[in-house]
C-alpha cells in the first residue's frame, strides 16, 4: 500500500511508515515532572548555601544526579532556571502566608499571623530569603522577584483592608501601607541593615516578635492590643521551612 503525504495528519511514530500520533503516557509525564522537580530542588539547595550566584547549570545537574544537557532540555539557560526557581519559591511563601492568615480567628489576628509567618520563614533560611528578595541579580530574574514583592504587598493589603473594615485599624491607604510593611520586614529581617543573624531559636523568635509589634503599631494598633496579638500569635514549626 502506498502511503501518501495527505495520509499523514500529524506527528508519526519514527521508524514506522504508519501514521501514529505520539502521546505521552502518564508514566512518562510523571518521570518528566519528577525530573523537573529534582532540578528545582537542587537549585534551591544551592541557593540556600550560596545564593543565586551558586545556581549554575553544572552544579545543579550534579546535585540532581543528571547530565548538564538534561537540565538544558528543561531550562535553556541559567536565567530561565533561576527565574522559575524564584517564581516557585515565591508561590510557596505566599501560600504559607495565606494559610496562616486564613487560620487566624479574626482579621487583626490574621494580619499578625501573616507578618509572623513571613518573618519566621525568612529567618529560618536567611540566605535563601535574601536570594529570593534582595540579592543583586540580572534584569530577567529581578522581574520575577518584583512580582513576588508585589504579591507580598497584595497579600498584606488584603489583610489590612479586612482589619480596617472590621474597625480594628484606623482609616489609611492600604495600597501605600502594604508596600511600606513589606519594605520594613525585608530590611529589618534579612536586608544588609538587619541585625546579624544566628541559629539561636530564641533570638529569632524575639526578632520576629519585635518586627510584628512594630508593624502593628505602625498600622495604628494601640500598644496594649498590639502586644497582646504578638503574644497570642503562635510561632511554631508550621510557619518554618
Amino acid at each position: 500500500m502506498r502511503v501518501t503525504g495527505a495520509a499523514l495528519h500529524g506527528p508519526v511514530n519514527h521508524g514506522s511508515l504508519l501514521a501514529m500520533p505520539y502521546r505521552r503516557t502518564e508514566n512518562v509525564r510523571r518521570k518528566l515532572a519528577a525530573r523537573h522537580e529534582a532540578i528545582l530542588t537542587a537549585a534551591r539547595a544551592l541557593a540556600s548555601e550560596g545564593g543565586i550566584a551558586a545556581v549554575q547549570i553544572a552544579p545543579v545537574a550534579e546535585r540532581a544526579g543528571i547530565a548538564a544537557g538534561t537540565v538544558y532540555r528543561y531550562f535553556p539557560s541559567k536565567t530561565d532556571l533561576v527565574a522559575e526557581l524564584v517564581t516557585t519559591l515565591a508561590q510557596s511563601e505566599i501560600t504559607a502566608l495565606t494559610k496562616a492568615a486564613d487560620a487566624a480567628p479574626g482579621p487583626l489576628s490574621a494580619l499578625a499571623a501573616a507578618v509572623v509567618t513571613f518573618g519566621v520563614r525568612a529567618l529560618a533560611n536567611r540566605r535563601l530569603a535574601f536570594a529570593l528578595i534582595a540579592e543583586p541579580v540580572g534584569h530577567d530574574v529581578d522581574n520575577a522577584r518584583v512580582r513576588y514583592r508585589k504579591a507580598l504587598a497584595a497579600a498584606f493589603e488584603t489583610r489590612i483592608r479586612a482589619a480596617m473594615a472590621a474597625g480594628h485599624l484606623p482609616d489609611q491607604e492600604p495600597s501605600a501601607a502594604a508596600p511600606a510593611l513589606v519594605g520594613a520586614l525585608i530590611e529589618g529581617l534579612i536586608g544588609p541593615l538587619a541585625p546579624k543573624g544566628d541559629d539561636d531559636t530564641a533570638r529569632q523568635r524575639a526578632a520576629v516578635q519585635a518586627l510584628t509589634l512594630f508593624a502593628l503599631r505602625a498600622l495604628g494598633v494601640v500598644d496594649a492590643r498590639a502586644r497582646g496579638l504578638v503574644v497570642q500569635t503562635q510561632i511554631s514549626d508550621v510557619a518554618a521551612r
